[in-house]
């Protein structure tokens, strides 16, 4: 399984770095922490994962304003940015990863349909977000690719 290896390649080079990373999905449900933490001596270096779901949750947890969330939508790169921001507040953490998007099998729209995703990534002063489109094969499908494409934005990051 590549999840597998790209995940013990994080959590390698993370422990050699010793840096510690954090968190925060919505569209993944926690499959970003879980592909983390099935690798052996994660918990050296993964501090922090948590599912903000609902819109609720991401104006209570992490404190984006409603404003940009009725302005942009909860998928939305503005929001991305958000959560990734926040969450490096919250975690304080070296590095810090948000995810949101629309995994179907409903819900999609002309302008974000189903598969459309944001991927932000922090570490330091350094922030990207990363806007994909996966085919529609499935809800499965789409958080699966979500998880693929976030691990290689973090290797990106640690090398």
């Amino acid at each position: 399984m590549v999840l597998n290896t790209k995940s013990k390649k994080i959590v390698s080079l993370l422990k050699k770095k010793k840096l510690k990373i954090s968190f925060v999905e919505s569209c993944t449900g926690g499959m970003l922490s879980s592909a983390i933490t099935s690798v052996s001596g994660s918990s050296k270096v993964f501090t922090l994962g948590l599912v903000a779901y609902s819109n609720h949750s991401k104006t209570k947890m992490l404190k984006i304003p409603k404003n940009i969330i009725r302005k942009y939508g909860s998928v939305s790169e503005q929001v991305c940015l958000t959560m990734v921001k926040n969450l490096s507040k919250i975690s304080k953490t070296n590095i810090s990863v948000s995810i949101t998007g629309i995994a179907g099998p409903s819900g999609g729209t002309k302008i974000k349909p189903i598969g459309l995703v944001y991927v932000g990534i922090k570490k330091g002063n350094k922030i990207e977000v990363k806007k994909y489109l996966f085919k529609n094969k499935g809800r499965s499908y789409i958080q699966k690719a979500a998880v693929n494409k976030s691990l290689g934005l973090i290797l990106s990051f640690l090398k």
